[in-house]
């Protein structure tokens, strides 16, 4: 395990290096702090407007439990984590997002999230290979939006549209995030994400504080509970195979929580220390992310010595040719 970093108001690093030599690096904002907003640790520009993509999830998935949709439609604790997730297109998430729709009465061809590619590589070949077409269900959005459209079909509103910014299901979760990150819901800047909802922008610190908040909160049970509980119990929804968003939590048996969001987002959660995190890669690049978001939790104490070594090719990724060649790797400066 690498020594602790020392927080501080420079940002962090991820250097690249191919054997002894140095390639490249990218800089990295990043902050931890507890529900009350005390910073307990900060790299770089905790003020930073940062775009949240789908490190939102969590918090969007809140309002199909507190507003009854979950129950009513007798959703399942995968089903829950799935609307979290930002899933591999593997099959057991393909049936899951399928069993909601059918759950909620919901044809599968009104889902707007455009397809793409698996995330991961071994399943895109997989389904080439097959000659399978891709379909919006394949998209790793597609739990989400599945959620979204069983709230709209719950409270009646129209399905057609949800995914417009002014439809009462985009209202509705842009209160929801707002509350947690303890901001006016009127003053988030949005944008449109790469699956066609509205995404957000809160700055850094407000993500960590509403993790932080949404930890806590957990802990009393209610709507919190359930969504952080199925996140923690069914981790394989929230990615899958070989993803870090997965394998950090089974590695922590629950006790840490992860949500990654395009461009080099992550945010996380200590749900037994009541910590929130938030990281940022500066110039978005996705491979430094997850040894930034593990060495920001290594500097915390918050990962475990065991979940170090048990995701140590998350912590230095390995740098590969395209022989297959392990020939540098990647790691956060100390």
């Amino acid at each position: 395990m690498r020594p602790p970093m020392r927080p501080g108001r420079r940002p962090l690093t991820i250097s690249v290096r191919r054997g002894p030599l140095l390639e490249s690096s990218h800089r990295v904002h990043a902050v931890i702090t507890d529900a009350a907003g005390r910073i307990a640790g900060s790299w770089g520009d905790a003020a930073r407007a940062t775009v949240l993509r789908s490190a939102a999830k969590p918090f969007q998935a809140l309002p199909l439990v507190a507003d009854g949709a979950v129950d009513h439609f007798g959703f399942s604790g995968e089903e829950i984590a799935l609307c979290c997730g930002s899933h591999n297109s593997e099959e057991a998430h393909l049936s899951v997002a399928r069993s909601m729709l059918a759950k909620a009465g919901v044809a599968e061809s009104l889902l707007v999230c455009g397809p793409h590619p698996p995330l991961r590589r071994e399943r895109e070949r997989e389904l080439a290979a097959a000659g399978t077409p891709l379909t919006p269900i394949m998209s790793n959005c597609s739990g989400k939006h599945a959620g979204m459209l069983a709230l709209a079909a719950f409270h009646s509103w129209p399905l057609e549209g949800y995914e417009n910014p002014a439809h009462p299901v985009q209202l509705r979760m842009r209160l929801e995030l707002a509350r947690w990150a303890r901001c006016d819901p009127r003053a988030i800047p949005t944008a449109v994400d790469g699956c066609g909802v509205p995404t957000f922008a809160i700055p850094l610190a407000d993500l960590a504080v509403a993790m932080a908040r949404l930890a806590v909160a957990a802990e009393e049970g209610g709507a919190p509970g359930r969504v952080v509980g199925a996140m923690a119990s069914h981790p394989f929804m929230v990615a899958g195979t070989d993803r870090l968003c997965t394998r950090l939590v089974q590695a922590e048996e629950g006790r840490v929580i992860a949500k990654t969001g395009a461009e080099g987002v992550y945010a996380a959660a200590d749900r037994t220390r009541g910590l929130g995190v938030a990281v940022k890669v500066e110039d978005g690049a996705w491979r430094a992310a997850p040894p930034a978001l593990l060495a920001v939790l290594a500097s915390a104490g918050i990962l475990s010595q065991a979940a170090a070594r048990a995701l140590a090719e998350h912590v230095e990724p390995p740098l590969t040719n395209t022989l297959g060649n392990v020939v540098g790797h990647l790691a956060a400066d100390p």
